[in-house]
């Protein structure tokens, strides 16, 4: 894992903050060590009750992608498309 800031809106609540927390850590899983495909679906599903629009999703995914260089959208489509199993993207 590399330094660097997980996006963060600064008016959302400490357990809001958790939750997407929570979601940048199972991109990162997803592509670096592999994660079960239904826990970062729930995650994925918490995420949207803090983050409702797709303009803010894709903007926070955005920020995400520049600091980390995993991306939320190629994760999602990844995990919505396998549906089951354990989620590995990137290089074994």
């Amino acid at each position: 894992m590399k330094d660097y800031q997980y996006p963060l809106d600064l008016d959302w609540t400490t357990a809001e903050m958790v939750i997407v927390t929570n979601l940048w850590s199972a991109v990162e899983q997803a592509n670096e060590t592999g994660i079960d495909t239904n826990v970062f679906l729930n995650t994925y599903k918490e995420f949207k009750t803090v983050v409702k629009s797709i303009g803010e999703e894709k903007r926070l995914g955005n920020e995400f992608q520049k600091a980390s260089g995993y991306s939320l959208y190629r994760t999602l489509q990844q995990a919505k498309k396998q549906e089951s199993g354990r989620l590995k993207l990137g290089a074994d």
